[in-house]
């Protein structure tokens, strides 16, 4: 996410939201550092996803909205390949 305009500070807490939202969407259980962590890597997971398909979202919202969908992805991979295992 490049072009977010969105900084480090920022990143963390918005990721740290967009974490938590999908951690209860997903009903799962992680920690806080957990939930920024999926909510930073999902935001640029999606945020690359999205853009292959030339949609771009950028500032406040379009971090928020990237990192809860990348967030929810990457709890659903987790899943997936804990059952296979």
């Amino acid at each position: 996410m490049a072009d977010a305009e969105v900084g480090w500070i920022a990143a963390i807490i918005i990721g740290g939201i967009a974490g938590w939202a999908a951690e209860q969407f997903m009903h799962s259980n992680m920690g806080l550092l957990m939930n920024i962590v999926l909510g930073i890597v999902g935001a640029a997971i999606a945020s690359a996803i999205l853009s292959l398909f030339g949609v771009v979202l950028g500032g406040w919202i379009g971090y928020l909205v990237c990192g809860f969908i990348g967030a929810c992805l990457l709890i659903w991979i987790v899943r997936a390949v804990r059952t296979r295992s």
